[in-house]
């Protein structure tokens, strides 16, 4: 037991703790491009993500240009959505990802993320 407690508070005293509290949330989005280089995301299921806390980002790369780089504006729930819309370049095989940071930077990852139709 003496040794099972020491390893947890020595965890916490050298701040691995912090890492385990920041764990990615597990979800999953539909992605609906449209020809006036936007797109609909929605989140169809999974975790909730609190939007005023952890940080949610949609990027657009690669591809042929057109870019995109938004917040999520609100908490994310099944169900909900949120129209992107890019710089202006059409659509031309860009990665459009859902991208998460924890409140305190810790920790982040993909959430999801598809490919833009090629339509040069």
């Amino acid at each position: 037991i003496t040794v099972i407690l020491a390893a947890v508070i020595g965890t916490f005293v050298l701040g691995l703790g912090d890492d385990l509290q920041d764990t990615q949330p597990t979800a999953s989005f539909d992605f609906e491009f449209d020809s006036s280089n936007g797109v609909t995301i929605t989140h169809s299921g999974g975790d909730t993500i609190d939007g005023t806390t952890d940080t949610v980002t949609v990027n657009a790369t690669g591809g042929g240009g057109a870019t995109l780089d938004q917040p999520w504006s609100a908490s994310l729930s099944a169900g909900t959505s949120e129209d992107f819309t890019t710089d202006g370049q059409d659509w031309n095989e860009e990665t459009v990802s859902v991208n998460w940071q924890a409140s305190g930077g810790g920790s982040s990852a993909t959430l999801g993320s598809s490919t833009a139709p090629d339509n040069s």
